[in-house]
């Protein structure tokens, strides 16, 4: 069933530092996971979750090439695709905010362009629909904390998220879908630069929580991020394990070399 109401927003800025050379060509969000472009999977979480109404926020000199690829979102079964530009490099949340005239007055899932999930989000969206108001997370247990926000719970309470902690209180990750009402945009409009200069979605999830506005849920399944080298791979190998193909002669023939 369609999430009626719902805007799913896709989040694809930024310049992909990180994964230079490669992104000195294309943007992070269009390098290949296994057999589909990166940018396929947090659109096909949402078209999953019953999400119709999509907006892509994207920026760079490669911000044609998603127009190109994607186009209205056929492929994805979709009627149309909506896009919007970011300029520069301000943070997760500056990105968000470029989607206020969209959103406004309706709830939104919100997914960053480089998180593939395995599971079926609808359940976790469905429930927000019903909380009503406020934001909703959605946590996983790591094994490198450390660089991800990180969040502190006490019972079925999160009472704060810190972002990339040296000493993290938690193993529990927070992942790259939140949900939250349209409160969000009022939010982000009081946001002073975090130090490396982004406005910080940690910073949005924290004035929720202390407004006692937020829930949290476990995410099942597997998730990764894909924005280093390393979680690139990683995603490659658990898509293609989910898809059926023959790692076991991938790995037969690495062994041979």
């Amino acid at each position: 069933m369609a999430a009626e109401g719902m805007i799913g927003i896709v989040l694809a800025g930024g310049l992909g530092s990180r994964m230079s050379p490669l992104t000195k060509v294309t943007n992070k969000h269009l390098l290949p996971v296994y057999d589909k472009p990166m940018i396929y999977y947090p659109i096909q979480t949402l078209v999953r979750a019953g999400v119709r109404d999509i907006l892509l926020v994207t920026g760079g000199n490669s911000a044609g090439d998603f127009l190109k690829l994607l186009g209205n979102g056929k492929a994805f079964g979709l009627e149309h695709l909506d896009y919007v530009y970011q300029e520069g490099e301000g943070g997760i949340a500056a990105a968000l905010s470029l989607a206020r005239y969209y959103a406004e007055g309706r709830q939104m899932a919100v997914v960053l362009g480089d998180n593939i999930i395995e599971d079926d989000i609808g359940p976790y969206v469905e429930a927000f629909q019903r909380q009503g108001r406020g934001a909703k997370i959605l946590l996983k247990e790591v094994e490198d904390p450390h660089r991800f926000g990180v969040a502190e719970l006490e019972g079925d309470r999160v009472v704060s998220i810190e972002e990339k902690p040296k000493e993290p209180k938690s193993s529990y990750a927070v992942t790259g879908v939140y949900l939250y009402d349209d409160h969000v945009f009022s939010i982000v409009d009081r946001l002073v630069p975090s130090g490396r200069g982004e406005l910080e979605i940690t910073d949005v999830n924290n004035d929720y929580i202390q407004r006692g506005e937020m829930t949290f849920d476990f995410l099942e399944g597997w998730w990764t991020d894909a924005g280093t080298f390393e979680s690139l791979l990683r995603a490659t190998l658990l898509v293609a394990r989910r898809e059926g193909a023959p790692l076991e002669r991938m790995h037969h023939l690495l062994a041979s070399q």
